[in-house]
């Protein structure tokens, strides 16, 4: 089985890592001083705990270096994601499947949905259809992604917690590709249950990337602080209230409540989110996949998003002035 994750920062990089560790033919596509430093070094990863593993990795920027694969693991940020459809070609054979393992709304959510909404494209996740047309949702395989990990230096990756990578068939089918993928994870020590209702856990998790993510780049307040503070509490709750009536009109189901969910991300105490980081470091941000496509999917169900609007807005505007949100 050939694995290739392209992609291979942070979330990408510790997988490859163990996968590589447990023996698994992988593979990465990377780029810049990181791919120079695996290839001349190998691929370090620093666990939760501390301990440190290196392994030689096979690491290209160019996929045609690589030839077809069985999975092809996507682990970039989504706005990046249409803009490679092309490049990504040499790696997809007439089996392959695309493991879609970005965060937010994904570009395949209608397909085998069922329903009067079967086959509707997001403008916001996959603008021009790109992926659509250039992978094809029926190679698609769902990911949820939990693990928190970081790039500390090139080559070099940091392990914050979590293991588990959800993995899901559009149509909720437990499929052999599925099962192949996750009993090749689960050999690696990552844990990768096939889910019925991956979009479920879909929608817990762009629940809080939804408004903590904004909120924070619009206050720079960490995790702990945006959760308690009783005025920005209440936007976020607002913002997630709207955005569970959106996923309960395409039938989701939530398995906690509101409440619950923003104290969990209380919990984590200290953060600073994803989009916090990229506007501090003049990356681009994941507005349009986090907040955008709700906002989106609002207007495919015909249902009012006024919070959502707002934020979005700010946000938006935020990250143009930065020069990180064009």
């Amino acid at each position: 089985m050939k694995i290739c994750i392209f992609g291979a920062g942070a979330i990408g990089g510790y997988m490859g890592v163990k996968l590589a560790e447990a023996g698994a033919d992988v593979s990465l596509v990377a780029r810049g001083p990181h791919l120079a430093a695996m290839q001349a070094n190998g691929l370090k990863l620093i666990e939760e705990g501390g301990a440190e593993t290196v392994v030689q990795v096979t690491a290209a920027e160019d996929p045609a270096a690589l030839g077809p694969q069985d999975y092809v693991i996507v682990t970039l940020k989504a706005h990046s994601v249409p803009g490679v459809v092309d490049r990504m070609q040499p790696l997809i054979g007439p089996e392959t499947t695309i493991v879609s393992g970005v965060n937010g709304v994904p570009w395949w959510y209608f397909h085998k949905i069922g329903g009067p909404l079967e086959g509707t494209r997001l403008e916001s996740v996959d603008p021009g259809d790109r992926q659509w047309t250039g992978f094809g949702p029926d190679r698609v395989l769902g990911c949820v992604v939990y693990p928190a990990a970081e790039v500390i230096a090139p080559g070099v990756i940091k392990h914050i917690e979590g293991n588990r990578f959800s993995l899901g068939e559009p149509d909720g089918s437990k499929s052999e590709r599925a099962q192949r993928l996750s009993d090749a994870l689960g050999k690696a020590g990552l844990k990768a249950p096939v889910r019925p209702r991956l979009r479920d856990e879909i929608w817990v998790k762009l629940w809080g990337n939804l408004s903590f993510n904004p909120i924070s780049a619009l206050t720079h307040a960490t995790l702990d602080v945006l959760c308690t503070d009783p005025g920005t509490r209440a936007v976020a709750r607002s913002m997630m209230l709207e955005a569970q009536e959106i996923a309960e009109k395409l039938g989701v189901k939530f398995p906690i409540d509101v409440d619950r969910r923003i104290d969990g991300g209380a919990a984590v105490g200290a953060h600073r989110t994803s989009m916090l980081q990229d506007l501090d470091m003049g990356r681009p941000m994941e507005i349009d996949a986090l907040v955008g496509s709700v906002q989106e999917l609002g207007r495919v169900t015909g249902t009012p998003t006024p919070t959502i609007d707002t934020v979005l807005a700010l946000v938006q505007l935020r990250g143009r002035v930065a020069g990180c949100y064009s």
